[in-house]
């Protein structure tokens, strides 16, 4: 695991002091953690779900395909050796304003969303997600009807 984040690293960013990439590529990490669980959830992966996962990790960091989907396999294995999401969400804390934790609300909204269903159990681990990055309940409402209507 050590040596893909490292190779992700020296891939796909140049370091200007290696503290400020680490801290960059956990917060990518985290909220990319956070979006794969909401299309794992429902025990669906659907090829919309993926492809809605794929354009907001490229829109939210401003990064390309190749390393998005780095990104994506990272994630995927962190979530497996997760036993909660603590360990995201306090770094999502430390590191992202409201505004931006708005924005992972709203991407976990988008993935939900993109099969054209929406599962109890993604709607249940958005809100818990969005309990534990502090997402004023008024926010996580207004945010999922934009979504829904968009």
């Amino acid at each position: 695991m050590l040596k893909k984040i490292q190779k992700f690293y020296n891939q796909f960013l140049q370091p200007e002091s290696a503290e400020v990439v680490d801290t960059e590529h956990q917060l990518r990490l985290a909220a990319t953690t956070l979006m794969v669980e909401v299309m794992r959830v429902d025990d669906q992966k659907t090829d919309e779900e993926k492809s809605v996962l794929m354009n907001s990790i490229m829109v939210r960091f401003s990064i390309e395909q190749e390393e998005a989907a780095v990104l994506l396999s990272l994630a995927t294995e962190e979530l497996h050796q997760a036993t909660d999401y603590h360990q995201f969400t306090s770094l999502i804390n430390k590191g992202y304003d409201q505004q931006q934790k708005q924005m992972i609300i709203e991407h976990l909204w988008q993935v939900a969303y993109a099969d054209g269903e929406l599962d109890v159990y993604e709607e249940h681990v958005i809100r818990k997600i969005s309990d534990l990055i502090y997402v004023a309940h008024k926010d996580f409402i207004r945010i999922k009807e934009k979504v829904r209507n968009t």
